[in-house]
């Protein structure tokens, strides 16, 4: 058995556990809340042998929730896995990169001068949330341009920094313009607490899911030629600038629209690729699925932590997964300086 093969076999085998501790994770948090549900008894509503409240808690409350969660976490880990492999820069991730204010200010937009954010107009607020990672990504771009050399991936990151600073300043500056309802959403959705409870926003967001996850999937062998170098990467045939820009408009997208319904959730884009990496290597066809995966359990399990560590008060899932990023983005920094 050759190493292809090797690493085909340990994808599967990584794949099925990360399957299993998913749906682990997903029956636990559809007991999770002020009614608790034994997981019997979850898996006997899905049958149709529920009683009347069981049914309404979880198809009506709880499962759009965690559907919403798993959308997202799929969408940023692959997002997060893609901005490192177009930038050969471990630590990119669409937060540290900007990407994420810019979709928060799109998002402030969309409540400051525009209607309800529960009906069916909701699924407008991707759209907002695309259009400000795609201003933020293509100043980022833009500041990151050399005419002979091309885009550095080496000046995204500080490039991006400066950029977030800008959008946060707008943001902050709109926010104060909501009345206090609107305002105690979006302070909330900035903390990433995961707000979309609803159908709609299920049927907002899987669009953009089901569309854009396959499509990062064919450009694996894009992503594995970038790994090389440029001048490698040209060699070969590949088209560098016009693909890293097609790839970052993707991985804009796959972030923006996740995280305008679980709110400025950070991390997931970071920690998902480096996970992934180490259990099935760097191949892109690999590790684009293995990081959507992790990402899902990642934002599966925080989302039900926060709803259940304090209960009955809930904490927002950004809050967990910060506290578990913010370290591992310290860990990376200090090992990259070795």
């Amino acid at each position: 058995m050759n190493i292809f093969q090797k690493r085909k076999k340990r994808t599967r085998q990584v794949m099925l556990i990360l399957t299993l501790l998913t749906c682990a994770t997903v029956l636990y948090g559809l007991n999770t809340g002020s009614l608790k549900i034994a997981p019997i008894n979850v898996l006997l509503t899905f049958l149709g042998q529920g009683t009347e409240i069981e049914e309404m808690v979880l198809f009506e409350y709880r499962l759009p929730r965690i559907i919403i969660t798993i959308l997202a976490g799929a969408g940023l880990g692959v997002a997060g896995a893609i901005f490192q492999g177009i930038t050969r820069n471990p630590l990119a991730d669409p937060g540290i990169l900007g990407i994420h204010a810019g979709a928060g200010a799109g998002l402030m937009i969309y409540m400051t001068y525009f209607t309800t954010i529960n009906t069916i107009p909701a699924l407008a607020i991707p759209l907002f949330t695309f259009a400000g990672g795609i201003i933020a990504a293509s100043l980022i771009m833009f500041f990151s341009y050399e005419r002979q050399k091309g885009v550095l991936p080496t000046r995204l990151l500080l490039v991006g920094i400066a950029i977030a600073a800008g959008f946060n300043a707008l943001t902050l500056y709109l926010s104060l313009q909501l009345d206090e309802k609107t305002y105690s959403f979006a302070a909330s959705w900035l903390l990433g607490n995961v707000w979309g409870r609803d159908w709609i926003h299920v049927y907002a967001l899987l669009p953009w899911i089901c569309i854009l996850l396959p499509l990062a999937f064919m450009k694996s062998k894009t992503l594995n030629s970038f790994s090389l170098g440029d001048s490698i990467s040209t060699s070969i045939g590949t088209k560098v600038q016009s693909e890293r820009i097609k790839l970052l408009f993707l991985a804009v997208a796959l972030s923006c629209a996740s995280v305008a319904m679980t709110g400025g959730i950070g991390f997931i884009g970071l920690v998902a690729p480096h996970i992934a990496r180490r259990l099935v290597g760097p191949a892109h066809e690999h590790l684009l699925p293995i990081s959507a995966f992790v990402g899902i359990v990642i934002l599966v399990l925080s989302d039900t932590l926060a709803r259940s560590i304090f209960e009955p008060s809930v904490i927002p899932a950004g809050v967990i997964v910060s506290a578990v990023g913010a370290p591992y983005f310290l860990y990376i920094l200090f090992k990259s300086k070795k």
